[in-house]
């Protein structure tokens, strides 16, 4: 039996199974580039740009946070077998994303009792060096889902951010791995103790992060990057899984939150609360990252019989309207990223049962198509198609088509719950489950 019919029957014993993840992204998810915070164009304010190369995935979402690559070179077609396999090697338990700048990848896993965050050289899959510390953790379904790291480690100038299942972050050396300060968002603030393990990642803006917490005065908190010390704490929300992200509403920026029971904006620069509009999620639990489409459309999605809802923003004078543009109960992205190009966005819906994948006009509502044919997925984006990689292990290769869902290519690669988001550097793409790690080249004949 595979690991979804494996997962199906225990999920009718337990709802709340597919959860915790992230970000990961949540995979538990799904979109700032800290290299580039002096830019001045409205590009930046919604998905900002990196001075690196833009090979480099530095943050949650990669270079324009949005899971969109400027790879456009991807064949249509690979061999039956698969894409190059470049190299592949065991790792610990966990589901953190991978970063890369230039020839390093950071991510994390999980040995023993411990938390374990490493930089490993992009050609080899040799360790460079290790972070690690003791932190117990059990997750609400345990006996399906390890105890984590879900969030991704992220490159933000000299440092690399990570976050626990248990809510602590460190700031660590990039180079070294040596740890400079860090904070257990739980016991120093009384954060949001998210009992299918915390995943949020950290927002980069100017000299500081922005991370979402919880609790009374807590629940956006913003730390200086070089030292940790707290700039601003705001707001009274029930956290969640799901991302910040950075927009710009006609002018004025903002960073979007989808919380527990609603999604809302806030001051990048205090906390001050913007606006919110109701998202209730059932047992609290958003996972996916919102997207920001131009005209100030934003589109967000929930499991759990929740399903998803377009927002039209706009802001004079400081005050923000609200208009919700439509909602779908049936369109549900769990943990999975959603991908737009034009009007239309893709994306996996479901999380207990069959998943489809889904095409939908964002302005309107419409579904332009839903097909089955991969398990419930994280997308990328890549020109005209869509890298995708299935909980099942599967990797595939589709074209964004808004008329029709058409598979280029299709493989079996991965065994053990492969709820990670890959990550694609040019077209070196980097995928993982709960017990490898492997590097392919997507365009080698």
């Amino acid at each position: 039996m595979n690991c979804k019919l494996q997962f199906q029957n225990k999920l009718s014993a337990r709802q709340l199974v597919l959860s915790f993840f992230f970000g990961i992204a949540l995979l538990f998810a799904q979109p700032i580039e800290a290299l580039c915070q002096q830019a001045n164009s409205a590009r930046q304010s919604s998905a900002p740009s990196q001075s690196a190369s833009s090979a480099n995935w530095l943050l949650w979402g990669g270079p324009t946070h949005d899971f969109i690559t400027s790879t456009t070179n991807l064949p249509s077609e690979w061999p039956a077998a698969g894409p190059k396999k470049l190299w592949s090697r065991t790792l610990g338990d966990g589901y953190s994303g991978i970063a890369v700048e230039g020839a390093t990848l950071y991510t994390g896993f999980r040995r023993g009792v411990q938390d374990v965050f490493t930089a490993l050289d992009a050609a080899t899959g040799k360790t460079i060096w290790e972070f690690a510390y003791d932190n117990p953790f059990t997750n609400e379904y345990s006996e399906g889902v390890g105890p984590g790291p879900y969030a991704m480690p992220q490159v933000v100038g000299d440092r690399l951010i990570t976050a626990s299942g248990t809510g602590k972050i460190h700031s660590l050396d990039k180079r070294t791995g040596k740890a400079i300060w860090s904070h257990d968002l739980y016991k120093e603030f009384n954060g949001t103790r998210l009992i299918f393990g915390y995943s949020c990642h950290a927002l980069p803006y100017k000299d500081n992060l922005i991370f979402l917490v919880g609790g009374r005065g807590n629940s956006v908190m913003s730390f200086r990057q070089s030292d940790g010390a707290v700039v601003w704490k705001n707001l009274d929300f029930t956290n969640a899984h799901s991302a910040p992200l950075l927009i710009e509403v006609d002018g004025q920026k903002q960073v979007v939150a989808l919380m527990a029971s609603e999604v809302v904006g806030f001051n990048p620069d205090n906390g001050a609360l913007l606006w919110q509009h109701a998202h209730p999620t059932g047992n609290g639990l958003a996972i996916s990252t919102p997207i920001y489409a131009p005209g100030n459309i934003l589109f967000i999605s929930s499991a759990y019989n929740t399903g998803s809802r377009a927002l039209e923003l706009h802001q004079s004078g400081g005050k923000t309207t609200v208009k919700e543009l439509w909602y779908n109960q049936k369109l549900q992205s769990h943990f999975g990223t959603t991908i737009r190009r034009g009007d239309f966005i893709y994306l996996s819906s479901g999380h207990n049962g069959p998943a489809f994948m889904s095409c939908v006009n964002l302005r309107t509502g419409q579904v332009a198509w839903q097909q089955r044919g991969f398990a419930k997925a994280q997308l990328l984006g890549a020109g005209d198609k869509l890298v995708l990689l299935d909980e099942d292990g599967t990797l595939g290769l589709v074209e964004m088509n808004s008329t029709e869902f058409r598979v280029l290519a299709k493989a079996p690669l991965l065994e053990r719950i492969a709820w990670t988001a890959p990550t694609l550097s040019g077209t070196k793409l980097y995928v993982r489950d709960r017990r490898s790690l492997m590097a392919l080249d997507l365009a080698a004949k």
